[in-house]
């Protein structure tokens, strides 16, 4: 960065005087805003002004105007924030003046002309700062720069997560510039959104000096957004010996209190402007920072179960929650603990002039500390209800996760009695074809049997034969006569075919059993591959106590199928 060398003028206490109005094609020629000529490159702000549409020309040329004609849907929050926007400022001060109706406009318009962001809390300090420097026409369009081309409106969509990047990286230049003040925030639990928040949203508008603020505008426009994380590392770094003595309360009270204190002297605000300012920070080392923020939200979304996911973002919803309303507590209690002390100082004081002294410093304190806490206590109900609504979806979203587990635990209860009836059936099926196999069996050996015996009758027929024994020997052969040979080899012949024939047939039988067997063992096979599919989907799931039920009913089935088979 390059070293500051110019600075905001003091603002003035009276509002610039208003352009002329100008006939439409007149009002066409009239030039681009000071300050956005300021912001930019003239060469730059001529080609950004060519590029823009039709509508975004009228709106930075009388968008204030158009504002006046259409409805804000944040009005009642702008009207609110507008009495509490430097109220001790004499330019800010009067309910109704020209300061808090020039805010109002500007603040309407841009709600109006940004229809995604519209207007958020803290905008309105913005735009009084750059009210004090300029007509409210022309603040406008700064505003709209800023938001647009500085990248802050960022910061506020898709559910602040670009903020939490910008704190993510603040941490990690933390842990290479100031590494014992990051190692004592890690101690104590301190994160970077719970004291930089308004840092990034409002630019430091809404806490520090108005001399300070000029300066860090002025850097913003010369420079660009990342101007934030000098800002801050030089805040820290200045504040590093009283923080490392402070625990978690400790800390945040300093953040809320002391540290805008410190630099209500204009000599300190000075000397940590030059400390930004040399502060070298590169946006090489800021993407690497972006890129390992991205990759860790995505390992974490990855390796996280989400059920345990919502179940820890549900406490720590709760337990913000909680913090909040105490937080909410403690301030009402120490504004009624103000009002209570300023009561009893004025009571006791016995002059008139001290008493209408003292009158007008309480009001002047209790405005401030009033707008103060009602500016707390608007910030934690706001986050508060973000907390209740992240809370529902977290329900919601077990919720689903609930039903989706209970629809997979009764398809693989359909699918393992699918699988149970058809092994009981191959079972079955195999037990029969088993009976019959043995049957077979059984009939072929009979047969065998009675053949024997046969051959055994005849046999001792023919040795009880005299006539007999002369055409056969003892081992049963015919002996001389060729005829009978003939007669007997035709017989035995035909009582071969006849044997060879019924083998043949129970060979067949036999076959047809193992194959139909096979098929069968072919049958389970694709079953068991059935349900193994079944199973694999289930321990997708992740449920653990599912698993161990899956893990049992597999055993067993793989156990009855080893059993059947």
């Amino acid at each position: 960065m390059c070293a500051h060398r110019h600075f905001l003028s003091p603002p003035p206490l009276l509002p610039f005087p208003k352009p002329p109005l100008l006939p439409f094609p007149l009002l066409l020629l009239y030039p681009l805003p000071l300050c956005l000529s300021a912001a930019v490159n003239g060469a730059e702000a001529h080609s950004c002004f060519t590029r823009l549409s039709v509508k975004d020309v009228l709106w930075l040329l009388f968008g204030l105007q158009l504002a006046e004609l259409q409805e804000s849907p944040q009005d009642s929050a702008i009207t609110r924030d507008i009495n509490r926007t430097f109220p001790a400022h004499d330019y800010f001060k009067d309910t109704g003046g020209d300061g808090q109706d020039s805010l109002y406009k500007i603040c309407k318009a841009y709600s109006v002309y940004d229809e995604e962001i519209g207007y958020c809390q803290g905008q309105s300090f913005l735009a009084a700062v750059l009210l004090l420097h300029m007509p409210e026409e022309q603040a406008f369009s700064v505003l709209v720069k800023i938001m647009f081309a500085y990248g802050l409106r960022e910061l506020f969509k898709q559910n602040f997560e670009d903020l939490h990047c910008k704190f993510y990286q603040l941490e990690r230049l933390m842990q290479e510039y100031i590494p014992d003040l990051y190692n004592h925030f890690l101690d104590i639990s301190l994160e970077a959104h719970m004291y930089a928040s308004q840092w990034f949203l409002t630019l430091f508008t809404a806490k520090f000096p108005l001399y300070m603020v000029f300066h860090i505008i002025d850097l913003l426009l010369c420079e660009g957004i990342s101007v934030i994380f000098n800002v801050a590392l030089g805040l820290l770094k200045t504040s590093k010996d009283d923080l490392l003595l402070t625990d978690f309360e400790g800390a945040l009270k300093f953040f809320r209190v002391q540290l805008p204190k410190r630099y209500r002297s204009e000599e300190n605000a000075k000397k940590l402007m030059e400390l930004a300012c040399n502060m070298k920070i590169s946006q090489k080392k800021l993407k690497k920072y972006e890129k390992e923020y991205h990759t860790m939200r995505e390992q974490q979304a990855q390796q996280e179960d989400p059920i345990e996911r919502f179940e820890r973002e549900n406490r720590r919803l709760q337990e913000a929650n909680m913090r909040l309303e105490q937080e909410n507590d403690d301030l009402a209690h120490e504004l009624v603990t103000s009002k209570i002390a300023l009561r009893k100082d004025l009571d006791n004081m016995k002059s008139l002039k001290l008493r209408e002294v003292l009158n007008d410093l309480s009001k002047r304190h209790m405005v401030r500390e009033q707008w103060e806490a009602e500016e707390k206590a608007d910030a934690l109900n706001k986050e508060l209800l973000m907390t209740k609504q992240k809370l529902i979806d977290a329900e919601e979203e077990k919720r689903r996760l609930e039903e989706e587990s209970a629809q997979l635990k009764e398809m693989c209860r359909r699918e393992l009695d699918k699988a149970e009836s058809e092994i009981k059936k191959n079972s079955s099926i195999i037990g029969d074809y088993k009976q019959i196999c043995s049957q077979l069996s059984e009939r072929l050996e009979k047969q065998q049997t009675a053949n024997k015996v046969e051959i055994e009758k005849i046999r001792q027929k023919v040795d009880d034969c005299e006539r007999c024994r002369e055409f056969f020997n003892k081992e049963g052969r015919i002996k001389g006569i060729s005829s009978a040979k003939e007669v007997l080899d035709e017989d035995t012949d035909e009582e071969k075919e006849t044997l060879n024939n019924q083998l043949r047939e129970m060979e067949l039988e036999l076959a047809q059993t193992k194959l139909q067997l096979v098929e069968a063992e072919c049958k389970i096979q694709d079953l068991e591959h059935h349900l193994g599919l079944a199973l694999n989907e289930v321990q997708a799931a992740k449920k653990t106590w599912f698993n161990r039920t899956l893990s049992s009913i597999k055993t067993a089935t793989g156990v009855q199928g080893k059993e059947t088979c």
